[in-house]
């Protein structure tokens, strides 16, 4: 930083010098040498520019008027025919001014472009006389105005370009804050079902049947270890989005779940009292994660809502692979009615936004004949053969 800060001081130094010499030591060249000379030297601003951008305008703009106000550059040329071609160095003023237009708060690009081009007239005032004052005064004004117009054009364009990164930051927070609400009420609300459940069945028979009371409580700490599991792998992701993976984390916790813990999560909905008849048809085979996993959400929290709101005692569950769709059906017999879960619960909502982001439809309601029936179809990629990596 000290070494970028010498540089620029460095390069403004050479900037006076630069113009000193030229007003100096070359007083006979004529004033388009000037001009173009100064308009040159304006590069040695760059370090300078980039730091204080307002210190360099006012070196600039001192440099520029120095050029210009200086000695004609020979006897036979008029002072007019002088001072036009040193004009040329206010190019250089303009090209810092377009820089500081967009990259300087609004009020400091205004008292910039104000100061400039009160200078510029004032000199172009007392430098040229009779017709060729107008010219010059356009020709500066047009000059100022082009360089405002691109550092404007400049500073939308990266406005704009920083809020369209700001939104796409802002979808992709809502869409992980949606994913991870999806994840943790699939995951919590079938693993506390089950355990209300079993606690219930656990203290009605804890002193008349003290064997289905350890049974119940097994299954209780079962599930309860298991929810803890999978909340310790939401929290370890969270962790890794926010500040990188640690060694310690980098090692796998638990797979995540998918169709193949289909027949394990009937076997725990059975014990919460509601037994499962899981069937399969199609070639089994492997699914991509993000569709083997929604899935199997979708399949658990219809079990949910089962054990919840059905009042039965068994369900179905068809899992179809077909050619291009994955297709999972939930049904039971029971009242036919969720409760209050679709007008105020976010179980199907849930469901639905899962379907939905993998391109596929979710269907849920009672059935016409009785009971309550949830049906997904999640289409499948052209090649889903290759075995896929648990994550």
């Amino acid at each position: 930083m000290t070494r970028t800060k010498a540089v620029a001081w460095a390069g403004g130094a050479s900037y006076l010098l630069v113009v000193s010499l030229l007003v100096g030591a070359a007083p006979r060249a004529s004033g388009t040498v000037h001009g173009v000379g100064a308009l040159l030297a304006v590069s040695l601003l760059a370090g300078v520019v980039r730091r204080m951008p307002l210190l360099a305008l006012v070196m600039a703009l001192f440099g520029s008027t120095v050029v210009v106000l200086g000695p004609p550059s020979s006897a036979q040329e008029s002072r007019a025919a002088s001072s036009q071609g040193q004009f040329l160095s206010y190019l250089a003023v303009d090209l810092v001014l377009g820089f500081i237009v967009a990259t300087c708060a609004r009020r400091a690009s205004a008292v910039a472009v104000a100061v400039s081009f009160t200078v510029q007239l004032l000199v172009i005032g007392l430098s040229t006389h009779g017709d060729g004052l107008a010219v010059n005064v356009v020709i500066a004004l047009l000059a100022l105005a082009a360089s405002c117009m691109a550092g404007l054009l400049s500073r939308e364009r990266r406005e704009h370009a920083a809020a369209l990164r700001a939104q796409e930051v802002g979808e992709a927070v809502t869409a992980e804050r949606l994913r991870i609400a999806r994840e943790l009420h699939d995951m919590v609300a079938h693993s506390i079902g089950i355990i209300a459940i079993q606690a219930g069945v656990g203290s009605r028979v804890i002193q008349t049947q003290p064997a289905e009371a350890r049974e119940a409580l097994r299954a209780i700490e079962a599930t309860s270890r298991e929810t803890l599991s999978g909340l310790r792998r939401t929290l370890v992701s969270l962790r890794r989005a926010d500040r990188g993976a640690t060694a310690s984390e980098q090692s796998p916790l638990a797979p995540t779940p998918g169709l193949a813990d289909i027949e394990r999560l009937a076997a725990a909905t059975a014990g919460a009292g509601v037994r499962v008849d899981v069937r399969c048809t199609g070639e089994r085979r492997p699914v991509p994660a993000d569709i083997d996993l929604s899935a199997y959400r979708i399949v658990q929290e219809a079990l949910t809502n089962v054990v919840r709101h059905a009042d039965t005692g068994r369900c179905r569950v068809a899992i179809d692979y077909g050619d291009g769709e994955l297709s999972v059906e939930v049904v039971d017999n029971g009242r036919g009615s969720i409760g209050n879960g679709s007008a105020h619960g976010f179980g199907i909502i849930g469901m639905r936004e899962r379907a939905g982001l993998l391109g596929g439809h979710l269907s849920a309601g009672p059935r016409p004949e009785g009971g309550f029936r949830v049906a997904a179809r999640l289409p499948l990629p052209a090649h889903v053969g290759v075995p896929v990596e648990a994550q």
